[in-house]
């Protein structure tokens, strides 16, 4: 089976193409451009060095969030687009998902998480056991304090994963103390061959069904809807 991956909810950029749950070729950047310009040629040029063409494609995986907006609604636009045509399976795995796959040869929890701004994170808490990642505690948004008192409570080692790990490595340690684990370098960059590998074996959804997985309204839809709210209260 050959399975094409894109992720593009993050910063990072990142295509794969598997056969047979083998890696045939992939590309990964982590630089601030855009990737409704970018994600289609780069696609195209994998396939063509690779020697594969897109009727050759058995299924499509795409990353579906959480994460930034915009980057979500490409990497969705994009996958469902190209399933449609080619008239094959689409999954839609969780970000947070991926990024827990770095984690695998840790033998405790695992948490992912990505900034959401004003203290917020986009997070959840998963283990491996008996090879596969489960959810131990599910995805949310919510403050970061709040959520490290939480996992503080459990007494147990937390491996964390993150490309904004500056941005709260300090808080972490605060909570946490000795029972952060904190890996180096690049573990904390999702990897697109753990997004095909994890949408392998996961269930196809819908094409045109397939939705965001955005943990909270954008900012601009949140506002719109408080100030509806607020005429119906008042009218």
């Amino acid at each position: 089976m050959n399975i094409l991956a894109m992720d593009t909810s993050n910063q990072v950029l990142g295509i794969a193409l598997l056969k047979d749950n083998k890696l045939i070729g992939k590309v990964v950047t982590n630089i601030k451009r855009n990737h409704s310009v970018r994600l289609m040629p780069a696609i195209d040029q994998l396939m063509r060095d690779v020697d594969m063409t897109p009727d050759q494609l058995d299924k499509i995986v795409v990353a579906k969030g959480p994460g930034s907006y915009t980057g979500v609604r490409i990497g969705l636009a994009t996958a469902k687009s190209m399933a449609w045509a080619l008239d094959i399976p689409i999954v839609g795995v969780s970000s947070l998902k991926v990024l827990a796959y770095q984690g695998r040869f840790f033998n405790s929890y695992v948490c992912p998480f990505f900034d959401a701004r004003r203290g917020l994170v986009f997070t959840g808490l998963y283990r491996w056991s008996n090879s596969e990642l489960k959810l131990v505690n599910e995805e949310k948004n919510m403050l970061m304090e709040n959520w490290l008192q939480e996992l503080a409570s459990t007494k147990k080692e937390v491996v964390f994963l993150s490309p904004d790990l500056e941005l709260h490595q300090e808080t972490i340690q605060k909570y946490m103390g000795d029972r952060a684990v904190i890996p180096n370098g690049d573990n904390h960059m999702a990897d697109p061959v753990h997004l095909a590998l994890a949408g392998s074996n996961q269930e196809p959804d819908v094409t045109h069904t397939l939705t965001p997985n955005y943990l909270r309204l954008a900012e601009a839809e949140a506002k719109w809807l408080s100030a509806q709210k607020e005429k119906q209260k008042n009218g």
